[in-house]
């Protein structure tokens, strides 16, 4: 459990302040919502997922309110809370496997491939947005998998010289990227690229949630399972071997589940940052390096800071901002300051 001031939070504690998150990612926008528009859309959702399933209409009886609430708040709501929690996991992971909490998830140029994809998605003549995610996704994954293959090669397992490569291949497909925008129409591509590189939930549907839904709760599920070996594999690869554990498959088999979430995540809503770095770095000072207890309230804490995010992105200004730019500007200055209290404590 987390310890905040010498006190355990409970399940009950953390069930009560999602459901304060949840209200403030649904009652936060332009469009003002009332308790009493909320309880009724509630009590009318499963008629609606019902609906969209079977005929893809939804209800023609639906007001106003219930409308933006079922169709357009509680998708974000949930896309939010799902890529939040995606990214968080999927950066404790990173952080346990490398054995450095300064590690994030694009380490391996997931980030990279996923924007260079998305970018020739958005490019190609007659592509649809579901193309953009497609070759987003594909290439994420292409650029982990040239990462380690090209440390395979190479004769090591060293996870320095992973590292290495995953900053070549990020390189490469950086500058594929940049070649990308600078082919690209500058009154129409241009724009699309760069708002998509900013990160955006903007597009959530009940569609994006279950696209989302599958990848990261079954990814998640998987380390979940691995997390009492992930602590074995944090003590090296000798001990680990003594222990009964294969280091090197285990490693491959972390790295290429948290690649997958990560790789959906972001060829999803785009880039957002620091989420898969601050948060389990955060998380990890009250909880200790224990992946038993950091896995599992890395998640929720993620899902909960990006729906926060989310909410000020559209709330603070009369235009939306880039969900990218609200989660820097949050997380640089708290990454910040942990490593201050780090410094301040003699950890680093």
């Amino acid at each position: 459990m987390l310890v905040i001031k010498g006190r355990k939070m409970m399940p009950i504690q953390w069930l009560g302040i999602a459901i304060v998150v949840g209200f403030i990612g649904i009652c936060a926008g332009r469009f003002s919502v009332n308790p009493s528009d909320l309880f009724s859309a509630i009590k009318k959702l499963p008629e609606v997922l019902v609906s969209l399933i079977m005929s893809g209409q939804v209800p023609d009886d639906l007001t106003q309110a219930e409308r933006v609430i079922l169709l357009i708040r509680f998708p974000r709501l949930l896309t939010a809370l799902i890529v939040g929690a995606g990214l968080a996991v999927s950066g404790a992971v990173y952080q346990g496997v490398f054995r450095n909490p300064l590690v994030s998830p694009d380490i391996l140029g997931v980030a990279s491939g996923c924007m260079f994809g998305a970018a020739m998605g958005l490019v190609l003549p007659g592509s649809s947005w579901l193309t953009v995610q497609l070759l987003a996704f594909v290439c994420g994954l292409s650029a982990a998998c040239a990462a380690m293959f090209m440390a395979k090669r190479f004769g090591s397992n060293n996870l320095l010289l992973m590292i290495m490569t995953g900053i070549i291949v990020g390189s490469i497909f950086g500058a594929g990227l940049t070649m990308l925008k600078a082919l690209a129409d500058p009154y129409g591509e241009l724009p699309a690229i760069v708002f998509w590189l900013m990160g955006s939930l903007s597009a959530s549907s009940w569609s994006t949630v279950a696209q989302l839904a599958v990848p990261v709760i079954v990814g998640y599920g998987l380390i979940h399972t691995l997390r009492y070996r992930l602590n074995v594999l944090c003590l090296g690869d000798q001990q680990s071997r003594s222990l009964g554990i294969e280091p090197a498959r285990l490693r491959l088999v972390l790295i290429v589940i948290s690649s997958f979430i990560v790789a959906a995540c972001v060829a999803t809503v785009g880039q957002v940052a620091w989420i898969g770095l601050v948060v389990p770095h955060m998380v990890r000072t009250f909880t200790g390096a224990n992946n038993m207890r950091l896995i599992p309230i890395s998640t929720a804490v993620g899902a909960m800071f990006l729906l926060l995010a989310d909410s000020a992105a559209r709330a603070t200004f009369t235009m939306e901002i880039p969900i990218g730019i609200v989660t820097s500007l949050v997380g640089a200055p708290l990454f910040a300051f942990l490593l201050f209290r780090f410094r301040q404590g003699g950890a680093l």
